[in-house]
């Protein structure tokens, strides 16, 4: 039986924690026994954390709910069970269920919540549409020339070296170190203790995604043959291109813009769809935030998108397209629904025949009425 932390693991590996806004607050949630040790007797997927959603896990007999909105963004005072956040933690543990939610961090995901509907909607040449920052690193070390390529190798293997659609990237340039052993306890790979030693070596950069370095460095010291290897961590501006919210991508071939919009109505199921005035007649390039994206439009505009579909928007978003590109509303739930085909695939193909459902009861708090006059 796998434990708690097993199944969270292909979870966290596609979308570290690292990459969570700092507002956020995903992660655990709750957890009424070690989730190292403790053995999940099923998980329950879930948008948000209702109390119909812990019912059903209890009735079930999972003891793991996962969820893409997490239940607490700030600390309980108490819980009396006057509110229904208060009611979900009671019931939760006691229960022993644990709670875990992939918020932000999902979002960021390449293949997550944003890449998962592009997919979904047909688009082609998927790219991050706003880049995290801050989390690039520059990767410096000196290896003795011998056995520079072999240390290279690990580090890139552990993840270093990846810059847009290419892989293995490295500087390498020559010169010499200097190094003098001045305790017994040093054994030297090269040189004579209490010497000053000369050594031709080999200086590599490279860049390291932030969420990487641990492994990445425990990868280098493994692999150089000095018992303190030399190694320099620079930041970066640069963006990270490789995770970020939003994304950007291309139908096969122009479309009129209504027909996409319909599309859209189709593909998502909606009761209804909220747009702006249609700014092109045709529509290719698409950009999107599953949930609250409003802040983006500028950055779909400098993407060169003709629509941005995202949710949340209110009466003057409508009209910060200014002509350019058109706004469309698809709802909260509706656009961030396909997340919960994330975790599933996730969680089965690390774990096969694990038992892993999504919750019957659908949690969108928004209702729509039609047909009145």
């Amino acid at each position: 039986m796998p434990t708690l932390n097993d199944i969270i693991a292909p979870i966290e590996t596609a979308a570290p924690l690292a990459w969570q806004d700092s507002w956020d607050n995903a992660g655990w949630q709750i957890c009424p026994a070690d989730p190292a040790t403790a053995e999940c007797t099923g998980a329950l997927l879930t948008l948000d954390v209702t109390e119909a959603a812990v019912a059903e896990a209890a009735r079930e007999g999972f003891n793991l709910v996962v969820s893409h909105h997490p239940l607490l963004f700030k600390g309980l005072k108490h819980i009396t069970g006057a509110t229904s956040r208060e009611r979900i933690a009671a019931a939760a543990i006691r229960h022993g269920i644990a709670i875990y939610s992939a918020h932000t961090n999902i979002d960021s995901a390449p293949g997550g919540v944003n890449f998962r509907l592009a997919g979904m909607l047909g688009l082609e040449n998927i790219r991050v549409l706003v880049p995290r920052r801050n989390d690039l690193l520059k990767l410096v070390f000196y290896t003795p020339a011998a056995q520079a390529d072999d240390v290279r190798q690990a580090v890139l293997a552990a993840g270093a070296g990846h810059i847009g659609g290419y892989d293995s990237c490295s500087y390498n340039s020559e010169g010499v170190g200097t190094f003098r052993a001045v305790s017994d306890a040093c054994r030297p790979f090269v040189g004579t203790a209490g010497e000053l030693h000369r050594e031709p070596e080999t200086r590599t950069e490279t860049v390291v995604p932030r969420h990487l370095l641990t492994g990445v460095i425990r990868a280098l010291v493994q692999a150089h043959p000095y018992e303190e290897p030399a190694y320099d961590i620079i930041p970066l501006e640069v963006p990270y291109r490789g995770a970020g919210l939003g994304c950007a991508g291309d139908l096969p071939e122009a479309v009129p813009t209504a027909e996409f919009l319909r599309h859209i109505v189709r593909t998502l199921n909606l009761a209804s769809l909220r747009h702006s005035e249609i700014a092109t007649e045709t529509v290719r390039r698409i950009a999107l935030c599953g949930g609250s994206g409003a802040e983006f439009i500028p950055a779909a505009v400098a993407a060169g998108a003709q629509l941005f579909l995202t949710a949340d928007l209110k009466y003057h978003d409508f009209q910060r397209g200014e002509g350019r590109i058109t706004l469309a509303d698809g709802g909260h739930f509706e656009t961030e629904q396909q997340v919960l085909d994330v975790f599933y695939e996730l969680i089965s193909k690390k774990i096969p025949n694990f038992a892993v459902r999504r919750a019957v009861m659908p949690s969108n708090p928004v209702g729509y009425l039609s047909g009145l006059r």
